[in-house]
């Protein structure tokens, strides 16, 4: 393990990600290798940050410089690099941010970011524009930036709304200025222009609105504006967070915070949920997002399992169709801390294979269930249900046929 550095009035730190991020160092299938020199460049810029904010910010700058041209030929349809490189702007723009420079110096830095912004191609620095009010630090320096940029975007807008297509890769870092700078009407003003404005810029429009209190105003114009197009989760987490700014919490949650807070697995939904309103009660919730998905509740097993919910685990296994090897995982896990949640999960098992649910069964996949469920229900003195469970995916199921030939039964 890397030690930190120790503090010194005459610290001084050789960058090693300067050598690894030349320009096409990765080759069109480096994209592992960037992601891991990505990595290690983000851990050594916040290992120095620990003793010199100045001194990591420098560093931030240069790798933020060097990181378009270095992977900018390097495979990224999978996804994970622009996502790594996206997430790196992220971490670096507080360090940038909080750095204790001047002006001069912190102008310098924001001359050289700009300038690899206007030469990110592939874009992978396009969310770095948004946080330029942040690293501006000051309300006169955003103010002097939002003043150099401004003829650029309105020179922009005044083509797109003669029907002549214009871009300019500083339009974020204008509107973040000019929103830092506290020039809130010349922003509204400015976005106005543009009759059609994707997200990114009308969501300035929107901020200024909350700025100002005008929270239903500011989300009504969100939605009206924003298109057809736009993602609606992109929207309801707007929402969400301009009600929770003014302690709006019952509305936010009521109207937007189950579109808002989808993960990418329902026991993420529901976490992400408890973590922003823990005034909740959390079993109230979980029933809550049961209710709110009528015909999956299958789907809600494994996250009632987790909360260690196992009547209502129960529940929703027989509710509706239910991943059998989830259940027979469950089966296994639980057999002996809670034979009868075990039980019903290796009968539900069976019951949706027999059905014809779950994705290329084996034979295996029928008989684990079986035995499970063949071995804890006479412990239990329930053999008679193990024999009704049987019965009923036996006598109604698609796959009864192969199941009864998998078990040996007649």
């Amino acid at each position: 393990m890397t030690s930190p550095p120790q503090p010194s009035s005459t610290f001084k730190h050789t960058w090693a990600f300067k050598a690894r991020f030349r320009r096409g160092a990765f080759g069109w299938k480096g994209s592992r290798l960037a992601i891991e020199r990505i990595d290690e460049a983000l851990r050594e810029i916040l290992l120095v940050a620990r003793v010199d904010s100045a001194l990591a910010a420098e560093g931030a700058v240069s790798f933020l410089e060097k990181l378009s041209p270095a992977v900018s030929d390097v495979d990224s349809s999978s996804g994970s690099l622009g996502n790594a490189t996206w997430s790196a702007v992220e971490r670096l723009v507080p360090v940038i941010a909080e750095a204790d420079v001047s002006d001069k110096v912190r102008n310098k830095w924001l001359e050289r970011l700009f300038d690899a912004i206007q030469e990110d191609d592939p874009p992978y620095l396009e969310n770095l524009g948004a946080h330029w009010g942040s690293l501006c630090a000051s309300q006169n320096l955003a103010g002097e930036w939002a003043d150099q940029l401004l003829p650029s975007v309105h020179n922009v807008l005044n083509a797109r709304g003669n029907g002549v297509f214009g871009y300019f890769a500083g339009t974020s870092a204008c509107y973040s200025a000019l929103f830092a700078a506290n020039r809130h009407d010349e922003l509204l003003a400015v976005v106005a222009m543009n009759p059609n404005p994707i997200w990114s810029d009308l969501r300035w429009a929107g901020k200024v609105l909350v700025a100002k209190g005008q929270i239903d105003e500011a989300i009504e114009m969100m939605t009206q504006r924003s298109g057809m197009n736009t993602d609606p989760v992109a929207l309801a987490r707007f929402a969400e967070d301009a009600l929770l700014s003014v302690n709006r919490r019952s509305d936010a949650f009521d109207k937007y915070a189950l579109l808002a807070n989808q993960a990418q697995s329902h026991i993420g939904t529901y976490r992400a949920l408890i973590k922003k309103y823990p005034e909740l009660d959390p079993q109230k919730l979980f029933a809550y997002l049961v209710n709110a998905h009528p015909g999956e509740e299958g789907k809600w097993f494994a996250t009632a399992k987790t909360l260690k919910l196992f009547d209502e685990a129960t529940r929703l296994a027989w509710a509706s169709p239910c991943d059998p090897r989830t259940l027979t995982r469950a089966a296994k896990t639980h057999a002996t801390s809670h034979p009868e949640f075990a039980l019903e999960c290796a009968l539900a098992a069976v019951h949706w294979i027999a059905m014809g649910h779950g994705f290329d069964m084996t034979p295996l996949d029928v008989i684990e269930p079986w035995d499970i469920a063949q071995r804890i229900g006479p412990s239990l003195g329930k053999q008679d249900r193990v024999l009704e469970a049987l019965g009923v995916a036996l006598s109604q199921g698609v796959q009864s046929a192969w199941v009864r030939k998998v078990l040996s039964i007649p």
